[in-house]
């Protein structure tokens, strides 16, 4: 069986709720059994609930990335408070007895037994289910309503910007709203997210010329949209296969959302690696309506920092999992990229975990850009694309943290070559470098989050992580 620590408990909890629940129930000694099976792949109890009959929640690791938890309470929530509980229980150490599997436990463990069984054999033989077949006339249709969608944005974009930022009206903030609801029948969800955003802008009031300034800049990302999304549109008519673009992030930025299936058939598979998570943010995204679980983790095996996104719907919300920070590492053994360019989004199904030593330590710093100028260049070919994120993340070494008379704070290479960090993203960090022992400050690596500040021509950092030659330390989690 895996090793099983709170951390990774707390990474199935389907919210924090949950994790209280599981542990108040252990605390106030709600399970009256604790069994494991005589194979130990099973973890099984019996816990008191509000009626006469106790809950039977129970835990099965015969596939030790893909445990199955079940529970005979009625809670939707998969796991339940009962199964959370019985997993912390084994964690801290509580003693559970060897005992028989029971029959109904069983008969269920045989028929999911069965399932994977029929699996393995259809792909061993090669009848494993086929990918799903396209419909290309509803495809192409769906395409041609894209491209009039496209055009009815243009105008509207062009409209706007004849009039001027500074004419704006009530009367046109009603249009752009009535646009919005108009890009969904075009199937353009992408559109529908720039519009909002620039209403957002728009409507936000405060400074008037930082308003121009960003609505200014998000014309120009409408506009690139709407150049790109053109293009490869046209391209995709003229394909047979109206095959989907597998290299950049032009099909999300369309509308469309990527199955696992899907990066699987073009290729966007890598086999098993190990990841370990450096920082964690949650937002709400009001051009998106709704709220986002980023995680930014980085590859062992390479060096590569990539991110995980979890989009839950406000309509939704309620009935999702929040994901959270991750302390452990991550043994995954598949792990999926989407197309894109740097700090790609990754996914994975399931994974096992293990505590961080000093050799992970050891290796995120090796990987450290060491040299400012090079990381520079590489970010500012990443913002050469207005589709690109706004926000790339890096790793750099870090040799020392300055500052100067004016009390700004800078980050310094190897080399003399400074950064200057400021405060980018909601949640504030720059401030908390003040409270770090020096040896958190001096030749340690740093995980940053870039921002071109198109007013003063500059690039500015936000510290989202440093690790030094014992641990990571998180300013953002």
């Amino acid at each position: 069986m895996i090793e099983i620590t709170e951390t990774w408990i707390d990474s199935l909890a389907p919210n924090s709720a949950a994790i209280k629940n599981g542990h108040d129930l252990i605390k106030k000694g709600k399970f009256t059994v604790l069994h494991q099976s005589e194979d130990q792949q099973v973890l099984f109890g019996s816990c008191a609930g509000s009626g006469k009959t106790p809950y039977s929640p129970s835990a099965d690791f015969v596939i030790p990335d893909k445990p199955v938890m079940r529970c005979s309470c009625p809670s939707r929530q998969i796991p339940c408070k009962h199964v959370l509980g019985l997993l912390y229980a084994y964690a801290e150490g509580k003693s559970f007895s060897r005992a028989a599997v029971p029959d109904e436990l069983a008969a269920k463990r045989e028929k999911a037994e069965k399932r994977e069984e029929k699996k393995a054999k259809e792909t061993a033989e090669g009848n494993a289910a086929k990918p799903k077949k396209v419909n290309k006339s509803a495809l192409k249709k769906k395409v041609i309503a894209q491209l009039e969608g496209l055009d009815v944005l243009e105008k509207l974009i062009f409209s706007l910007i004849r009039r001027g930022l500074g004419t704006l009206d009530a009367k046109e903030l009603k249009v752009i709203q009535e646009h919005v609801k108009q890009m969904g029948s075009f199937y353009l969800n992408g559109a529908q997210v720039q519009l909002r955003k620039l209403h957002i802008i728009l409507t936000s009031g405060g400074n008037p010329e930082r308003t121009y300034n960003l609505a200014a800049e998000q014309f120009a990302v409408i506009h690139a949209f709407i150049k790109k999304g053109r293009a490869h549109l046209n391209a995709k008519l003229e394909d047979p296969e109206l095959a989907l673009d597998r290299e950049s992030s032009i099909e999300e930025w369309l509308g469309h959302a990527w199955q696992l299936s899907e990066l699987k058939e073009a290729g966007l598979v890598g086999p098993e690696t190990e990841l370990i998570q450096l920082s964690f943010l949650s937002y709400d995204d009001a051009s998106r309506m709704e709220f986002v679980d980023n995680g930014y983790w980085m590859q062992m095996d390479s060096g590569e920092i990539h991110c995980t996104v979890q989009y839950r719907p406000y309509k939704a919300a309620k009935l999702m999992r929040e994901e959270d920070s991750f302390f452990e590492v991550a043994h995954v053994p598949m792990l999926y990229r989407y197309p894109g360019d740097m700090n790609r989004r990754v996914r994975f199904e399931s994974f096992t975990s293990r505590t961080v030593d000093q050799q992970d330590i050891a290796r995120i710093r090796e990987y450290a850009a060491s040299s400012y100028v090079e990381a520079v260049k590489r970010v500012k070919n990443q913002l050469k694309n207005p589709l690109g994120d706004p926000n790339p993340v890096m790793m750099l070494h870090v040799e020392k943290v300055v500052t100067d008379d004016n009390g700004r704070i800078f980050i310094v290479d190897a080399y003399g070559e400074t950064l200057g960090l400021q405060d980018l993203l909601e949640d504030s960090t720059v401030h908390l470098l003040n409270y770090l022992p020096e040896y958190s400050l001096k030749n340690v690596a740093m995980l940053v989050v870039f921002e071109h500040q198109t007013q003063s021509g500059q690039l500015r950092v936000q510290p989202l992580s440093i690790v030094n030659g014992q641990e990571i330390v998180r300013l953002l989690y």
